[in-house]
Order: C-alpha cells, then sequence, then structure tokens
C-alpha cells in the first residue's frame, strides 16, 4: 500500500505539470506572437516531455530527466526535416501538436532551456518536505 501511495505521490504532480505546461504553451500561443511566442513553445514543449518522462519514471533524478527529455524533443525536431510530420500534420491535429511541422535549427537551442528549467523546479521541489510525510528521526517511538 505504501508503494502505491509513493507512486501517486509522485505521478499527481507529475500530471499537473503536464497539464499546467500544456495550458502554458496554449496561453503563451493567444497571448504573445513571433520568436518570442515560438520559442516559448519551444521551451515547454520539452518541458511537457520532461514532465511525461517523470509520469512514467517517478523515480528519475532531475538531470537524467532533462537528458532524455531533451534527446526526445531532438529526436522530434530532427524527424521534421524528413518532411514527414509536416505531411502527416495536415490531415490531423494532434499529430501537429505532437510532432510540428518543419525543422527550424534554433528550436535545438531551446529544448536544453525548457529540460533545464523543469530539472531546477524539479530538483527544487525533491527537496521540500512533502506535507503529511513524518520524521520518525525527531521523536523516536511516535508517528
Amino acid at each position: 500500500m505504501d508503494d502505491l501511495r509513493s507512486g501517486l505521490a509522485a505521478r499527481l504532480p507529475a500530471a499537473a505539470a503536464a497539464l499546467l505546461t500544456v495550458a502554458a504553451g496554449l496561453g503563451v500561443r493567444a497571448v504573445l506572437s513571433g520568436g518570442v511566442a515560438k520559442y516559448a513553445g519551444d521551451a515547454l514543449y520539452t518541458v511537457l516531455v520532461y514532465a511525461l518522462v517523470v509520469l512514467v519514471a517517478p523515480r528519475v533524478r532531475p538531470v537524467r530527466a532533462a537528458l532524455v527529455a531533451t534527446a526526445v524533443s531532438w529526436a522530434v525536431e530532427l524527424f521534421q526535416a524528413t518532411g514527414l510530420p509536416d505531411a502527416w500534420g495536415r490531415r490531423s491535429a494532434l499529430v501537429h501538436l505532437v510532432l510540428g511541422s518543419t525543422f527550424n535549427p534554433p528550436d535545438l537551442l531551446w529544448y536544453p532551456v525548457g529540460a533545464a528549467g523543469a530539472a531546477l523546479l524539479h530538483g527544487v521541489l525533491r527537496r521540500v518536505p512533502r506535507i503529511g510525510r513524518s520524521d520518525r528521526s525527531a521523536a523516536p517511538g511516535i508517528s
């Protein structure tokens, strides 16, 4: 039962982060335009991938999650150079949202920015004591 609780305790914040990241990405596109919106969207794309990595592997360390998220983002960007995501995205809005459309080399620089920001926040949050978690060393015999 404790494994189930600890798994949920780790996955729920990751799921919430994924939803917040999608909302932030849509909000950025609605409010901003041009390069700022584009590159913020690139960074947020990798933040979303990072959140999904943590959702799948809740015990992953921030640096490893950042490396995986960056690698996935780079792979998707490089895949865009084949032209397939653009062709598929014309038939499906979901495919367009997930895979994008055209290769843009500067995007490759913004993915690690998003991953670094997510890793920094993840690292800080891992150090914050969770509400309801008892400190057994503080008061022996009391839990």
